[in-house]
């Protein structure tokens, strides 16, 4: 990857478990597959939604070199696993998914400052954990949610992109105006955007946003591929389809991501419902049905907009 990072989609991807609840490799084979099958530009590996909160630190880095292994070059491969609260054992959370062979380590914001600290704070720890980093590592940022989410101010941002240790921020701030002021304090710098927001996105990539790496691309993510790629060229087109993921994105408020592996399933991929975050009940008979007729229009679209 070099540098830099692909625009485009990149997946958060999912962990499948199986029935004693232990990462299931064989499925999760299946799920890179279908991933790169559905056209995503990288993978956003050890991530909220992969549960790494939930998963010990030999199991993220087991689990961040069975992906890059599998993806074998065929697309990028970024992770997180940036879990821990003290600095030293931070360290050690980047250190083991950069051996794992991630292309870059994604750092979540929230783990460099208490709720209640400030921005200064949260600088000096930056600097700190920096400090103690390989120089040459790539980096990123994600505005993890859990648990709580500290979005980066542009001011700040600023600041980050001009170390150029950053190449990729996933944006979930869910705000046209604030995503744009985050691009113009990065304009000219290697550090790229990516909205987890489907809602805004289309008005985001008209701003200048790289794509997106949010949860619904654990569902249908062949159409967010499409609509980054093609929404200058097809602008009608591309506003129709905006509407439609716009609209199914309310999926995110279901029990996720129990709900999405229900999704993946139906598509033909022998992942199971087990979760360590989420109850097996939390998704009834009618949230599956909710899940099985967003699965039925989400192909429809797909053979209208076939990449």
């Amino acid at each position: 990857m070099g540098k830099t990072i692909r625009n485009g989609v990149w997946s958060t991807m999912i962990t499948p478990f199986n029935e004693k609840n232990e990462i299931d490799y064989p499925a999760l084979g299946e799920l890179v597959d279908w991933y790169i099958a559905h056209g995503v530009e990288g993978l956003f590996a050890v991530c909220l939604s992969s549960e790494m909160f939930n998963l010990s630190r030999q199991e993220r880095s087991e689990l961040t070199q069975f992906i890059v292994g599998k993806a074998s070059g065929r697309v990028p491969v970024i992770a997180s696993g940036h879990v821990s609260d003290s600095i030293e054992e931070q360290v050690e959370d980047i250190l083991a998914i950069a051996a794992a062979g991630a292309d870059a380590v994604v750092l979540v914001t929230n783990r460099l400052a208490r709720e209640d600290e400030s921005d200064h704070v949260w600088r000096a720890n930056l600097e700190r954990l920096l400090e103690k980093l390989p120089a040459d590592l790539s980096l990123g940022f994600y505005e993890c949610p859990y648990p709580y989410k500290r979005e980066l101010s542009p001011a700040l941002l600023e600041w980050c992109a001009a170390t150029e240790r950053f190449l990729f921020l996933k944006d979930t701030s869910c705000s046209l105006p604030l995503i744009k002021a985050k691009l113009k304090a990065v304009e000219g710098s290697v550090l790229k955007i990516f909205n987890a927001n489907a809602t805004t996105l289309l008005d985001s990539l008209k701003a200048g946003a790289a794509g997106f790496s949010g949860i619904m691309a654990n569902f249908h993510p062949e159409l967010y591929v499409w609509l980054c790629r093609n929404w200058h060229t097809q602008p009608e087109e591309a506003l129709r389809l905006m509407n439609f993921i716009g609209m199914a994105s309310a999926h995110e408020g279901q029990p996720y991501p129990i709900n999405a592996k229900y999704f993946i399933s139906l598509d033909g991929v022998g992942i199971g419902l087990h979760s360590r975050s989420r109850k097996l009940e939390d998704l009834n008979e009618t949230g599956k049905q909710m899940v099985e007729q967003l699965y039925a229009v989400s192909k429809e679209y797909a053979e209208q907009y076939k990449l």
